[in-house]
């Protein structure tokens, strides 16, 4: 497979409208996103975007084959329950049949097999859970109502790339009104490689024309724009995934450097429900399970979210305390423009 040297960047918006398709929803579902932050922010409530999944790269513009990246949504789904056991309002930006937050502690069950009817009725009677196969079914179904019911909870689903890079700009512009309020947790699995529209065939690559090559552009790094004009003010944690453990503090790093945002979620595609640091500009946080742990399928993200949870808090922190000395500075400098004028009117009087 070979891939084309990256090209240069197109304005903020690395491109977009010129190199991926807009998708036909995508000004309805960023005016939903703006009022969902807007109400939630109002309220004094942090907004949280999670993106979950990984994305579909095209191979032909009739879609029959397809790259795609390794991701079954498990981080995403799991950590937007704890953003909203923590207050935060979550807009879930998922793909399209990804693991959801509480419906995926049941993955893999057969729904029939775990439900039975009471009635001789086809359409009328009483239904009984199997407790055994949906283990705490009645807590479960409970939060995930009092969520709902709270319009806590605001899902967008992407299919493929092109989805994805669009409804990411449109959710960042949403959430800039909230300003510090605002986190973006990129959990996605995002291709770095795609097919531009332009140079995809149009119906199924046959076999029949031989050995398949490849050639493929770079896609364009939606981070750099989005902490620096999208959402400059919001606090912003990519995640990093390598396959090579000696690189990955270095790659790190190297994104923070890179992009300026708050912190960097990084870990090894081997040991990665064991083992995750969190890298800040000045710190590197481990979080470990011992093997046994793992293998009582015991999760990271408890102890990675209260990481994450404490770090936007002192983001906030520090965001007041600017707000506060640009405050007094206005304050006194005002005060020095009054006290100038005061005294150029006294020197005027004894003249």
């Amino acid at each position: 497979m070979a891939h084309s040297e990256p090209s240069a960047s197109k304005a903020v918006d690395g491109g977009l409208s010129e190199e991926f398709a807009v998708p036909s929803h995508a000004e309805e579902v960023k005016k939903l996103m703006a009022e969902f932050a807007e109400h939630h922010g109002s309220a004094g409530r942090r907004v949280v975007l999670i993106t979950s999944g990984g994305t579909k790269v095209p191979l032909e513009s009739r879609t029959v084959r397809f790259l795609d990246n390794f991701s079954s949504g498990r981080r995403g789904a799991s950590s937007a329950e704890y953003f909203l056991d923590s207050g935060y309002a979550v807009i879930f930006l998922h793909r399209h049949r990804s693991l959801y937050p509480y419906t995926r502690l049941y993955t893999g069950v057969s729904l029939l097999d775990s439900i039975r009817s009471e009635s001789s009725k086809e359409d009328a009677g009483q239904i009984l859970v199997d407790q055994n196969a949906l283990p705490n079914i009645a807590k479960v179904l409970k939060r995930y109502q009092a969520v709902k019911a709270a319009g806590l909870l605001l899902p967008v689903e992407f299919n493929t790339l092109s989805e994805y890079l669009h409804l990411l700009k449109a959710a960042a512009q949403a959430l800039s009104s909230i300003g510090s309020k605002a986190m973006f947790y990129l959990a996605a699995a995002v291709s770095d490689f795609y097919i531009p529209a332009c140079e995809m065939p149009e119906h199924k690559i046959q076999s029949s024309n031989g050995p398949l090559q490849i050639s493929m552009k770079m896609v364009p790094k939606m981070l750099s724009p989005l902490v620096k004009d999208w959402a400059p003010k919001s606090f912003v944690i990519s995640f990093k995934l390598e396959t090579d453990p000696s690189i990955l503090l270095e790659r790190a790093r190297r994104a923070l450097e890179t992009y300026n945002h708050q912190a960097v979620v990084a870990n090894v595609l081997d040991t990665r429900r064991g083992y995750v640091v969190v890298v800040t500009k000045d710190t590197q946080q481990e979080l470990v399970l011992t093997d046994e742990e793992v293998q009582k399928e015991v999760t990271l993200h408890v102890g990675l979210l209260f990481v994450i949870l404490f770090l936007h808090f002192l983001h906030l922190l520090i965001i007041i305390r600017i707000r506060k000395c640009q405050g007094h500075d206005l304050l006194l400098e005002r005060k020095t423009k009054i006290t100038m004028q005061s005294g150029k009117r006294s020197n005027y009087s004894h003249q």
